[in-house]
């Protein structure tokens, strides 16, 4: 045996190919599915009003979720995406993050966004795309966004959230801010391009970024195991890369709680990018739009049901004492007259004036967007059946 002094390589003199067999990287899990710690392991330091906020909003999430995929089924909101099965996920990590971190989400990290504070109010003026919405109306329904929240406001297109935190967290290191920033994704998305320009850059440049990807079994219809990768999931490609990489159980709340703690310390501390991997499963569709009965059984369904986080989590609770069935089923049903109510409010809300579609993006808007309004609303007023509502505001009177 010999060394590379330049490179610090060992140097062999006879062939040997590396396995992917050889890297199997475990998963952290602190509470069972029964609801029990493993034996000898304590929970993560948190205390009890951080628990009880913790299951309030996995209760919330919930039931926005059941809610407001009836509400598509309904005809009242035209798409929905669900975190059914992976509200432990966004909302642990969340919770054990500073207010002032940046949060990047892909599509389902409501969770998240609940915990920091954002209301009921906020997520139906968003779903329905009314004047009350912060993105006044422009994007599709679940694609939030919240500047005083630090949520920056999700994009449909795959996987673009990720290079976009590596960049966001180089410059909160060149500010000395002492804060992370946190980028949520899909095991699907970890097959675009942009996953590994991001993590390669991450790690190069050593910026304070946590990448989280939920790994939930399924990218739409394409399975995880055998369509997707070869190897051993997305977490060794975190150590590919060069950084810090943990496995944890996404439906497990102290385990992301405890890794995204560790976590954080790391990126905040020592400028050490990381990736965790939550390993959990997708209980509803990919979005209202799909049918998951067409490539996976009931019988999948129903052995990932038996881990569902918020039960798993409730058990705790309770045997903790710091819950009693009497009190997690009054904060439920509170919880969902008040998602029915805000609903029934915010679908009686009008959309934003048409005139502030060519607002925002110029300090004065150029005339070729004047132009394409004028047209547009000329359109309006020409065809007013189709389009009722604007037609009627339109012809009570231009802004």
């Amino acid at each position: 045996m010999a060394k590379d002094t330049k490179h610090q390589l060992e140097i062999v003199t006879k062939p040997a190919f590396l396995d992917a067999s050889a890297l199997k990287i475990p998963m952290l899990q602190i509470l069972k599915e029964d609801g029990t710690l493993h034996k000898g392991v304590k929970a993560p330091d948190m205390d009890k009003n951080l628990a009880l906020k913790v299951f309030d909003t996995m209760q919330f999430i919930r039931i926005l979720d059941e809610r407001m995929i009836a509400a598509q089924r309904q005809g009242r909101i035209s798409f929905y995406l669900s975190s059914l099965g992976e509200e432990a996920a966004s909302i642990g990590s969340a919770a054990a993050l500073q207010a002032d971190d940046m949060i990047m989400g892909q599509y389902r990290e409501q969770g998240a966004l609940a915990f920091r504070g954002f209301t009921v109010e906020q997520f139906m003026d968003q779903l329905f795309s009314n004047e009350r919405d912060l993105g006044k109306g422009r994007q599709m329904p679940v694609h939030y966004g919240c500047k005083d929240l630090n949520f920056m406001t999700i994009a449909s297109p795959l996987a673009t959230q990720i290079p976009q935190a590596t960049g966001y967290a180089y410059g909160q290191k060149m500010d000395k801010s002492g804060t992370c920033t946190i980028c949520y994704f899909g095991e699907g998305a970890a097959s675009e391009g942009d996953f590994h320009a991001a993590l390669n850059m991450a790690a190069v440049y050593k910026v304070p970024v946590i990448f989280f990807c939920r790994n939930n079994g399924y990218a739409i219809s394409t399975p995880s195991q055998g369509e997707q990768y070869a190897g051993d999931g997305i977490a060794p490609r975190g150590v590919a890369y060069g950084m810090k990489t943990i496995r944890v159980d996404g439906n497990d709340i102290f385990a992301v709680y405890q890794a995204t703690q560790l976590a954080r310390k790391l990126a905040v501390e020592e400028n050490e990018p990381v990736l965790i991997e939550g390993m959990s499963y997708r209980m509803a569709g990919h979005s209202t739009s799909d049918d998951p009965t067409g490539y996976r059984t009931r019988e999948e369904e129903d052995s990932w049901r038996a881990k569902d986080p918020v039960a798993r989590f409730q058990k705790w609770l309770l045997a903790k004492g710091w819950i009693n069935e009497d009190d997690a089923q009054a904060n439920y049903d509170e919880k969902k007259a008040a998602v029915l109510a805000a609903l029934k409010e915010a679908e009686k809300v009008p959309a934003p004036h048409i005139d502030e579609l060519i607002e925002d993006v110029y300090d004065t808007p150029p005339k070729h967007l004047k132009q394409q309004l004028e047209e547009l609303k000329a359109h309006i007023r020409k065809y007013p059946d189709a389009y009722p509502k604007t037609a009627s505001r339109l012809n009570g009177g231009d802004k």
